[in-house]
């Protein structure tokens, strides 16, 4: 079974440096025509097939991008977030423990 996944973006904080579009295995994301309050083109969500992988979420430098998968049960639970980035950072993605979904502690 495929794995599912779901991206979101604050738009308003987005500079449309399209790293996230870059960082894409799938081409699921890609700058929209439309410009936020800042004046820049944001990355948004253009085809179903992500798969949750977090790259995009990685390679932000504004943190604003939060990973979503679902699980068995069809419940989307957020996998990746990262924010209040100020400095540089080492990120770390630890495998659930058997019997626990991701993200469970």
């Amino acid at each position: 079974m495929a794995i599912k996944g779901k991206v979101t973006f604050d738009i308003e904080m987005c500079k449309g440096c399209e790293l996230c579009v870059d960082a894409c295995p799938q081409k699921s994301v890609r700058l929209s025509p439309k410009l936020n309050a800042q004046g820049y083109h944001y990355a948004v969500q253009i085809q179903d097939n992500c798969t949750g992988c977090t790259n995009c979420a990685l390679v932000c430098p504004d943190a604003v991008i939060t990973v979503y998968r679902e699980n068995r049960k069809k419940d989307r639970v957020p996998v990746a977030r990262i924010s209040g980035v100020t400095e540089n950072i080492t990120v770390t993605i630890d495998e659930p423990a058997a019997g626990k979904p991701a993200g469970a502690v």
